[in-house]
């Protein structure tokens, strides 16, 4: 692989304003997913998104890659996992700056062929205090492989503290999308997400999924989560029930999962700690 070392401390500020219309929007679109509180978690995630011309998105849908993210030669692209700290709480009408870096650019050899790691840091700051600070993990793989797939294993039965019934619609994939201005196609597009990328059907957004368990954590502990870390474990396509739980830890920490509820799937997981 070629070497992006060039790429690595590159940095970029956008700012755009918390204001009650976007809330009012993400609340209506994740109506009973949501710790009822002023501002929900993960609605930073809708702040200040990328925004380029038609003539420089990718195949997929996203901003092409080698404008600010590095060229990788692998095309499909995932949202793998990361970690948030909320460190305050964000207000309604805020003006919120997000300062994205990127951290690293690795290789390895996975058991579906050569993956390429993207990570990034952004830190969403309010008159140049840090609210929320997060590592942002973005995994490239080649287009599937004819049988390459193998079927997941069902995770184990949970004695669960709460548990939030979740059933993904396209309606909801696609007021999600809208939301975070994000064109990636295999969140609406049935032809490309199943006959490009190899998926059964349409995907189910990583971050919408980390938002589900971030406020079932904040539900729990009466608060945002101070730290809180996330991995995408199998795709989760829509139409797909769900269940979203948690259970306490041996160290007082909340384990948090998203569960497929016909075959037991682990979709992402994910702890958190107050």
């Amino acid at each position: 692989m070629s070497d992006y070392g060039e790429w690595i401390g590159r940095q970029r500020r956008v700012s755009e304003a918390l204001d009650r219309e976007l809330l009012q929007r993400y609340r209506a679109t994740l109506s009973g997913m949501l710790w009822q509180t002023e501002v929900p978690a993960g609605v930073h995630w809708c702040l200040a998104p990328d925004v380029v011309e038609p003539g420089d998105l990718g195949r997929d849908g996203h901003p092409r890659t080698g404008i600010f993210l590095p060229a990788l030669p692998l095309p499909r692209r995932m949202w793998a996992g990361g970690h948030l700290e909320y460190r305050k709480a964000f207000s309604p009408g805020d003006e919120v700056t997000r300062v994205t870096t990127i951290r690293d650019v690795t290789f390895k050899q996975g058991r579906s062929g050569p993956l390429g790691f993207v990570t990034l840091d952004h830190v969403y700051e309010v008159a140049g205090e840090a609210h929320v600070v997060e590592r942002h993990d973005i995994v490239y793989r080649e287009d599937p492989k004819p049988g390459a797939a193998t079927a997941p294993q069902p995770g184990e039965d949970w004695q669960a503290l709460a548990r939030w019934q979740v059933e993904p619609t396209p309606t909801l994939l696609f007021r999600y999308s809208a939301l975070t201005f994000n064109g990636h196609r295999i969140h609406y597009d049935q032809p490309y997400a199943t006959g490009v990328e190899g998926y059964d059907g349409l995907v189910v957004h990583g971050p919408l999924q980390s938002i589900w368990m971030q406020n079932l954590a904040a539900a729990l502990l009466g608060k945002l989560p101070g730290d809180f870390s996330y991995r995408g474990m199998s795709p989760l396509t829509c139409a797909r029930p769900v269940t979203v739980e948690a259970r306490e830890a041996e160290d007082g920490a909340l384990e948090l999962r998203v569960r497929r509820d016909e075959d037991g799937v682990v979709t992402m997981q994910a702890t958190a700690k107050a």
